[in-house]
């Protein structure tokens, strides 16, 4: 098996806090305890995880902190961005994450040598690069969204708007406010 692909314990640790943060109920934007909860079990977590990184030594220990970094700024980043529940939060959130991954991948190819390392180096790069286009795509797609549906609100407004405009007195004003209600702009 090549060296980088041989599960280690530090991948292992990884893989088992995103399960147990992975599990754990989506909350709603703005709910500040279960915010607080997430990062207080991301710090508890990531303190598990350095002292599983004890016994190690040299770059194996190395890849192990880096990966127990990531694991805890990827759950702390994630609840910011429940948390804040914004497109920009979210974009923030996914360039934190790829930096830290970044990082871990880039002590993986420490252990490398030569044409083997410089490419390893590369592929963490272009993930990196990969990423942070995706967070920008993301958060572009999520306004153009946005954009396009308020853009059918107002235009299904208008529509309401002039069926109710046939219409007089209380009739008419009842029209209004169900339209105003139904499509606001």
């Amino acid at each position: 098996m090549h060296p980088r692909t041989r599960p280690t314990l530090s991948s292992l640790l990884v893989c088992a806090t995103a399960l147990v943060l992975g599990s754990a109920p989506a909350f709603a934007a703005g709910d500040k305890k279960t915010y607080e909860d997430a990062k207080s079990l991301a710090k508890q977590t990531y303190t598990g995880a350095l002292k599983s990184c004890d016994p190690l030594d040299g770059n194996r220990k190395d890849i192990c902190v880096a990966d127990a970094k990531a694991a805890r700024v990827r759950s702390e980043a994630e609840a910011e961005a429940a948390y804040k529940g914004t497109a920009k939060a979210r974009e923030a959130a996914s360039r934190d994450i790829a930096e830290a991954n970044y990082k871990a991948a880039k002590e993986r190819c420490d252990d490398l040598k030569g044409n083997a390392e410089d490419v390893c180096e590369k592929e963490a790069k272009a993930a990196l690069t990969r990423a942070r286009a995706d967070a920008k795509a993301n958060r572009k797609s999520v306004r153009a969204r946005d954009d396009a549906t308020k853009d059918k609100m107002k235009a299904d407004y208008e529509v309401a708007k002039q069926k109710c405009d046939a219409m007089s007195g209380d009739a008419k004003d009842a029209c209004t406010k169900q339209a105003k209600a139904q499509y606001p702009h």
